[in-house]
């Protein structure tokens, strides 16, 4: 199946959508609630999607995943950072994205995203690339559940090569950094962009080995921490630290650019936002405490599974 198959992309897509969301449901006890949009032909992007977003729950506070299909008479730059003889081809862009921010602040928020890029350029074969990956912000880090995350980040994509992993998270480790702060995200996990490797069947294996893993590496961290007692200080910790997330999606994060420039759905791309976020002028961790161990201790690279 090396041939661009679109429909078993999508198939497969809206199934994750499916799977995902029912599992938190089942942990959260509040129903998602489903949004489904389409655009008509005859504007800058057509198709259709799925949003699905649940707020005020027990576990989660806000979190969204979202299913979009779109297709477009010519690629935003934005996507073509790389292939710029693609530019301005017809394409079509297909993903699954979620962003999970939870209540309690000893649950991490997470993020994952699996996405299908093909472009049609005049007189020339059809192209297409896979990317995607999951990462892992904590307030407060727990080293155990850490481990735990990459190493099923590690198993997710060992069949493809032992080089995957080591690449994947220096690459997630890159790309989920702060610049303008100069520190990461969060510990991070796995980031793949512009895969062709193998052509499409082998990219396609490896989204969906990525995209079946989210629910075993996030779920028992979420289960092992929601109960964990918090006050009003770990409170705006998290809100502080969520401040961190909103500057993160809306001055570097290349799908949030991809959308928003290329005419995507605004409120469907904000989905990513945390309910409630503080700033506060030049703060710091008082020293040795739990919130300065976060800085300390956890956001910088480290060898997760070998430490």
């Amino acid at each position: 199946m090396n041939a661009i198959d679109i429909g078993a992309v999508r198939a497969y897509l809206l199934d994750l959508q499916n799977r995902i969301c029912g599992a938190l449901e089942a942990e959260d006890g509040r129903p998602f609630v489903v949004d489904a949009w389409q655009r008509p032909a005859g504007g800058a992007l057509e198709g259709d999607g799925l949003t699905r977003l649940v707020e005020e729950g027990a576990l989660l506070e806000r979190g969204g995943c979202n299913f979009s299909h779109v297709r477009g008479a010519a690629l935003p730059a934005s996507a073509t950072q790389h292939r710029g003889e693609l530019a301005g081809a017809p394409f079509e862009a297909l993903g699954v994205s979620l962003v999970m921010h939870p209540r309690n602040p000893h649950v991490p928020t997470v993020h994952m995203n699996v996405r299908l890029l093909a472009a049609f350029p005049a007189g020339a074969e059809p192209v297409s690339w896979f990317g995607g990956g999951m990462d892992l912000t904590p307030y407060y880090g727990v080293e155990d559940d850490a481990r735990h995350f990459h190493r099923v980040c590690a198993d997710a994509v060992a069949p493809f090569g032992a080089d995957k992993y080591p690449r994947f998270k220096a690459w997630c480790d890159e790309y989920f950094f702060l610049k303008h702060r100069n520190e990461p995200r969060g510990i991070g996990g796995l980031f793949f962009d512009d895969y062709d490797e193998g052509g499409f069947a082998s990219g396609f294996a490896l989204m969906r080995a990525v995209g079946d893993a989210f629910l075993p590496a996030y779920l028992p961290i979420a289960q092992r921490r929601r109960h964990d007692g918090y006050g009003e200080r770990e409170r705006e910790f998290q809100a502080l630290r969520r401040g961190r997330y909103v500057e993160f999606n809306l001055v570097w994060d290349r799908g949030t650019h991809f959308g928003l420039h290329g005419g995507g759905r605004t409120e469907s791309i904000l989905m990513s936002m945390p309910p409630l976020v503080r700033w506060r002028y030049d703060w710091q961790p008082e020293p040795g405490s739990a919130e300065a161990r976060l800085a300390s201790d956890f956001l910088r690279p480290r060898d997760w599974l070998n430490e």
